[in-house]
């Protein structure tokens, strides 16, 4: 077990897939950024992903790419049903952006790190989007973004 350290978060850019508006973020176990391979992964898996997707939702979110320490995590994240965060979740044990696959049941499906990002995005679609209920701000949701060390 090795103790807690903050690590890097960073807003990377915004994606545009088809009708989607998602805010692709970088969080980082050493270093400021994750790989530019786990960045290229987590673009073609939210493409993907988005595009089958049948929930009622907003079509605006954003997507982790979490270069851990023993695995790389991807993950899209979704609001819909006025309320709700819908997560989709990929990862690879073996670390490598390549081999991403979507996760088992068995498997966990948050970090300590991913919650920080989970729980700055609930903030921003309570600020934006639910407080503004006769007029949601899906803009304004989008231009708020995370860029620390947590």
């Amino acid at each position: 077990m090795e103790p807690y350290a903050p690590r890097s978060f960073r807003f990377i850019e915004l994606l545009d897939l088809g009708d989607w508006r998602m805010k692709l973020y970088g969080i980082a176990w050493r270093g400021e950024l994750p790989r530019p391979e786990l960045l290229t992964a987590a673009k073609r898996i939210a493409a993907e992903t988005l595009a089958k997707e049948t929930a009622d939702n907003y079509k605006v979110g954003f997507v982790g790419a979490h270069d851990g320490r023993n695995a790389c995590f991807v993950f899209v994240d979704f609001w819909g049903n006025e309320n709700e965060l819908f997560h989709r979740v990929f990862l690879s044990r073996a670390n490598q952006p390549l081999t991403l696959a979507p996760a088992s049941p068995a498997d966990s499906s948050v970090c300590v790190w991913d919650l920080h990002l989970q729980a700055f995005e609930r903030e921003a679609w309570i600020k934006h989007v639910l407080r503004k209920s006769d007029h949601p701000d899906l803009d304004g949701y989008l231009a708020e973004r995370l860029n620390e060390q947590a």
